[in-house]
């Protein structure tokens, strides 16, 4: 058993009671090829969330500041996380995501970059639109509905893989392709939020 199914067992064993995590539309996650998850960011919570009830491995793309330590960097590493620098563009991080798509993993992105103060789902960065034009992944949005508080339902909404064929045809600016893909999860997120 490798470290990372390992800490998924582990995880979900107490993510999955704790906030009565309920998982939809898994089966529209591809099985095989290179998929880009994008999803929107509440809490700190979303990663271990969202890797917990994937049906893959995720190689997430986290901020730097979580590599600063030897024991920290083993850690993310062991879990598939690559590192990203916020607030620039950086390129290793792209050459990192995009390699990972070409061996037809699954990459995660939390496209807003930074946590919604209200839960909202807020506008994407470019990043996501670079990956979702630059590779031939099938481009997955999941919504994550909290908040996250114990013994209270959590949802995680997978949607239907985005068609991208248009977009990269037209070659579309990094900034549209994100756009499209923030508009796909608050379409989910809107309709399966408990009003």
């Amino acid at each position: 058993m490798t470290f990372y199914s390992f800490a998924k067992m582990v995880v979900k064993s107490i993510l999955k009671p704790l906030y009565r995590i309920e998982i939809k539309g898994v089966e529209n996650f591809p099985m095989e090829g290179p998929v880009l998850l994008c999803a929107n960011h509440i809490d700190n919570l979303d990663p271990p969330t969202v890797g917990v009830t994937a049906p893959r491995p995720i190689h997430f793309m986290a901020k730097a500041e979580l590599f600063k330590y030897k024991w920290s960097k083993k850690l993310m590493t062991n879990i598939n996380a690559f590192p990203v620098k916020r607030g620039m563009s950086d390129r290793e991080a792209l050459r990192t995501g995009l390699k990972y798509l070409k061996e037809g993993k699954v990459v995660g992105l939390f496209p807003e970059g930074k946590r919604s103060k209200n839960g909202e789902v807020g506008k994407g960065l470019a990043g996501a639109g670079f990956f979702a034009l630059r590779s031939n992944a099938q481009i997955v949005p999941c919504a994550i509905i909290g908040p996250y508080k114990p013994f209270k339902k959590l949802k995680v909404v997978y949607g239907k893989p985005i068609d991208f064929t248009e977009l990269r045809e037209n070659k579309v600016s990094a900034d549209i392709a994100t756009d499209v893909i923030m508009a796909e999860i608050k379409k989910l997120y809107d309709e399966n939020r408990v009003k």
